[in-house]
């Protein structure tokens, strides 16, 4: 009879204790919510489940109602997110910026350029390996942007210099260095990438590269199963002051991998 009491008292979370975040893999493989997730729990006592895919994917996953968050790096699909009336509003929570990751060869002579463009364009010109991810996330929508800046269609080199693994970034990377080849890649998924090899940042610093990411509540009106609550405390905890040093804070090798850089909502 104790033992049964004991049961009976023992508190039990509701479904209502949790959210699902619908995010990217940059997020989740880098060790971000690892890291930044426990604290927001401790404090509201609302778990949080990350569903790490691309951009473009997580997008899709949101509008089919398929979480209560969005929390991903393509601002123009956020915006159109919002607009098309799925999304609540979208906010500024911390970026980063994108590297372009190469052998020690360096084929193309890139090494050292701040000028991505002209990068690619150089890529292009001498046929040098270049791996994409090729899957419509956050960091395929920049490279996209990037090569349509320097009036190429990489797409019709696909199979040849040009190779698209339909992957993550990691498994991405895995196969740049495998290869040889180029990679687009955010910076801090390199940083925590455990596989370079012999590869290293030949690209960087240029303003084309910065990476912004966006956290939005999934709209109730479109989806009325949505925890708007429980969602809405999540956003709010990291755009907070406790939120936004908690992301200052998480560094790898003693490096700083997000920047927080929230400043209320914005539609």
């Amino acid at each position: 009879m104790a033992l049964l009491n004991a049961i009976a008292a023992t508190p039990v979370l509701s479904d209502e204790q949790f959210i699902i975040v619908q995010s990217t893999t940059s997020t989740q493989n880098s060790g971000l919510f690892d890291e930044i997730l426990p604290e927001f729990t401790e404090a509201t006592g609302i778990e949080v489940r990350v569903v790490a895919v691309g951009t473009g994917q997580a997008i899709r996953n949101a509008t089919n109602g398929d979480g209560d968050v969005l929390l991903v790096h393509s601002r123009p699909a956020e915006e159109k997110f919002v607009s098309d009336g799925f999304g609540v509003s979208r906010s500024d929570v911390m970026y980063n910026d994108f590297v372009i990751v190469g052998p020690p060869s360096d084929p193309a002579g890139i090494a050292g350029s701040t000028d991505a463009v002209a990068a690619l364009k150089r890529i292009a010109q001498t046929g040098s390996p270049f791996a994409s991810r090729g899957d419509d996330s956050g960091t395929h929508k920049a490279e996209m942007r990037l090569w349509q800046d320097a009036g190429i269609d990489a797409i019709d080199a696909s199979g040849g210099w040009y190779r698209e693994t339909g992957s993550g970034m990691g498994a991405t990377l895995n196969t740049g260095t495998g290869m040889g080849a180029y990679v687009l890649t955010d910076r801090a998924t390199w940083i925590a990438f455990g596989n370079k090899a012999d590869h290293r940042i030949v690209v960087e610093g240029d303003p084309k590269l910065f990476n912004q990411y966006g956290v939005i509540l999934v709209s109730p009106e479109k989806h009325p199963h949505v925890k708007t609550e429980q969602g809405q405390q999540f956003i709010d905890w990291l755009l907070s002051g406790n939120g936004q040093k908690a992301i200052a804070d998480f560094k790898v090798d003693g490096q700083q991998l997000f920047y927080p850089n929230a400043k209320g909502e914005d539609s």
